[in-house]
Formats: structure tokens, C-alpha cells, sequence
């Protein structure tokens, strides 16, 4: 079957009537622009950001309009609140009409209002779960660069290497890099058109916004389109049943971090960091982020520990060494262990083979599966042992 394209899907949207039931969502401009892939379709609806989640039914039923059209397999509609033509979906006032000399000139529109800030989660506040899914932990960073995904996707793996059935969602969606890690590339298929079911790789269930747009596409999403995916991610794909799913979260503090907190009850977060003061000063923030709304912090990693030189066997502390556990013991954290900075780990991520997968019993994957006892231990109240000693075989002559 052809899939449909996307003059065909903007027809089908000119006959939906936009929030003030009078005009489409076409001719009010809150379309963008439609993409169209192997019969999904994604695009976006703006909406003023302070009716987001009042307007989370309207964007069902565009969805599901969507569907509708033959050759659709299945849509991701978010909202955003970039300003594309009327933001509200409303008519605006009637205008005095410009002079008749003057055709060209148009009234300014109005601005959209600025977007607001999320709301903190009351203390306490219930927060519905996943079916299926028994905890969720984070796994996140203050900046970027230091490994926090290739951390996640491990852990992910060391846990199921504890028995534990493992789920890893990317939610990164601004750098998507789970596809690129786990070897994956493909669209995950549908059960009705709208359940999503997660691809598979090492034995994990896997999702993310890369498996849905081009690896090279720039994802400039602001809160509420955020906001929107993430809880598509979560809330329709057939994670069940899952012991554990491991969430990679964006660097820094912001919309996607809020959203989980505010979406789903995290287990905990488990917070990356390289051991220099400049990186310790971004996982600070994000230490105090999850504190703010009352997500547990499982223990700090310090990843690019040391580097052993493979010709001499001798440790360089490149970036230093020991920041990260002097942090979790000056905040009453636990450290959770600690990685190498180590070819083979930038190697097998790389090449869509994590360490933990390909060489089980390996000093690396022996680091990740320190780490993922620690986070287990964390989980269950009881205080992390310390990580082993990894040792390397210093190289002879010869070999």
C-alpha cells in the first residue's frame, strides 16, 4: 500500500475544526510541517503553552484523524508552543481594514504569550504508574558529554544481568543516541494504531524519538511538545511487563526531567558526572532538581574515572579522580561506583554492541555491574558496598 503524502494528510486536517469549533487547524495555522516516514506521520499543533494540558484530548482526536487516512500505520502528534500562526486556534478580533492604497499592509499579529514554567509537583501528590512496569529510575546529568547515555544503556543491561526483565526509554529528545547504542534502526510497529511496541536489542525493550525521525533531523521541540512526546513514550508503548525501566534522560534541568517527575513515580535518579570540578558544578544542579521535586537520589557515578594507558599499563587521572564520591559524601549520597575512561567502552557504544553485552565478564562490564548492585541496594534502603578494584593486565613485550 502507497503511504499517503503530506498534501494528503493537511487535506484530511482542513476538514478538523480547531479549539474554537469554527475554523480548521490548517487555515489557522497551527499545523507544522507534516513528515511523513514508511506510513507514520509526525508533526506538530501549536497551542498556547498555558492550555497544554487542557488541549491533550483535542490533540487525541487530530491523532486519531490522522489514522483515519488510508496508508497511515500510525501518528506522533505533539503539541508545541513555538508560534506558528494563531497559537490559541481562535479567531481573532475583526480589524479595521487597511487602506485600499496600502494592500500590502497587514496588522502585526498578536504576540504568544510567553510560555510558563512547569508547576512543581505537590508533596506527596499521587502520580499514576505504567501498567506492567514495576520501578523507573532516571539516569541523568547537569551537562552534557560525560557519558550518561552509555552509562544508562549498560546499566540497563547490567540489571537484566541481575534477572531483572529491563526496559531502556530514550528520553532525549533533543540527541537521541539509544538507537545508535543498541545497533537499532527501523519504526517500532503498532498494535491499533496507537500502542507502540518497543524494539528489542540484547534482550531489552527499547524506545525513542530517533526510531521515529531521521538520525540527522534537528529536533527543536520547546516544553509542551516535549512534554507531549515523553508522555506518549511512556503512556503508549506496551512496556509490560517490566521489572525496571531505565529512563536516559536530556542533560541539564528542564522540561523532559520536570515531565517525568511530574508524569510518573520515579523509583529514583541516578545522577552521572565526570570527576572535575566544572562537571560536578552542572551535577549539583541536577541533584538539587530531583530534590526540589521529591524524586530520590540513588547515588552519584563517576564516570571517565582513569585512564591505563594499553602499552604501559600506567593510570593517567585525566580529568582527576575521586570528585564524584568526595561529592556523595559531602551531600549524604551514595556513590555508586566508578567507569574508566576505556577505548573498548567508546568502541562497542559506537558500534551498537555495549560492553556489558558483548563481553559479560569483561573488568568493564564487571564496573557496570557493580553499579547496577549498588542502584539495586540503593532501591531497596540498603546502603551501596563499596566498588571493586578493577585491575588491568600490564602489557608485555612482545605482545
Amino acid at each position: 500500500m502507497p503511504q499517503p503524502s503530506p498534501e494528503t494528510i493537511l487535506a484530511r486536517l482542513r476538514s478538523v475544526a480547531g479549539p474554537d469549533g469554527r475554523s480548521d487547524i490548517v487555515s489557522l495555522g497551527m499545523v507544522s510541517d507534516v513528515i511523513v516516514r514508511d506510513g507514520r506521520v509526525m508533526f506538530s499543533l501549536t497551542v498556547d503553552a498555558a492550555r497544554a494540558h487542557a488541549l491533550e484530548a483535542f490533540r487525541r482526536s487530530v491523532e486519531d484523524a490522522v489514522k483515519s487516512v488510508e496508508g497511515v500505520t500510525g501518528a506522533l502528534v505533539v503539541l508545541t508552543a513555538e508560534r506558528r500562526g494563531n497559537p490559541m486556534g481562535e479567531v481573532p478580533p475583526a480589524r479595521p481594514t487597511p487602506p485600499a492604497a496600502s494592500p500590502a499592509v497587514r496588522p502585526a499579529p498578536p504576540r504568544a504569550a510567553p510560555a510558563q514554567p512547569a508547576e512543581r509537583p505537590a508533596a506527596g501528590a499521587p502520580r499514576p504508574g505504567i501498567p506492567g512496569v514495576g520501578r523507573i529510575i532516571a539516569v541523568a546529568s547537569g551537562k552534557g558529554g560525560v557519558g550518561k547515555s552509555t552509562t544508562a544503556a549498560n546499566l540497563a543491561l547490567a540489571l537484566q544481568a541481575e534477572g531483572l526483565s529491563v526496559g531502556l526509554l530514550d528520553a532525549d529528545v533533543y540527541g537521541p543516541s539509544v538507537p545508535r547504542l543498541l545497533g537499532l534502526s527501523g519504526r517500532p510497529e503498532t498494535t491499533d494504531g496507537r500502542i507502540m511496541i518497543p524494539m528489542r536489542a540484547h534482550g531489552l525493550k527499547a524506545m525513542s524519538i530517533g526510531f521515529l525521525v531521521e538520525e540527522n533531523t534537528a529536533m527543536i521541540w520547546r516544553g509542551p511538545m516535549v512534554m507531549s512526546a515523553l508522555t506518549q513514550m511512556l503512556r503508549e508503548v506496551d512496556w509490560a511487563p517490566l521489572d525496571i525501566l531505565v529512563v536516559d534522560m536530556p542533560p541539564g534541568t528542564g522540561d523532559a526531567q520536570l515531565t517525568m517527575a511530574q508524569q510518573v513515580p520515579l523509583a529514583g535518579a541516578v545522577v552521572v558526572s565526570t570527576p572535575q570540578d566544572l562537571s560536578l558544578i552542572d551535577a549539583r544542579r541536577a541533584l538539587a532538581m530531583f530534590r526540589r521535586v521529591d524524586v530520590p537520589v540513588l547515588g552519584i557515578v563517576e564516570n571517565m574515572s582513569y585512564f591505563i594507558a594499553p602499552d604501559t599499563g600506567r593510570r593517567y587521572d585525566i580529568f582527576g579522580h575521586g570528585g564524584a564520591r568526595e561529592e556523595a559524601e559531602r551531600l549524604g549520597l551514595a556513590f555508586l561506583g566508578e567507569v574508566p575512561l576505556e577505548m573498548a567502552i567508546r568502541e562497542t557504544s559506537d558500534a551498537g554492541r555495549p560492553v556489558v553485552a558483548t563481553d559479560p565478564d569483561g573488568p568493564h562490564a564487571a564496573a557496570y555491574r557493580a553499579i547496577a548492585k549498588n542502584v539495586l541496594a540503593a532501591l531497596s534502603g540498603a546502603r551501596p558496598k563499596p566498588a571493586p578494584r578493577i585491575v588491568f593486565e600490564e602489557a608485555q613485550p612482545g605482545r
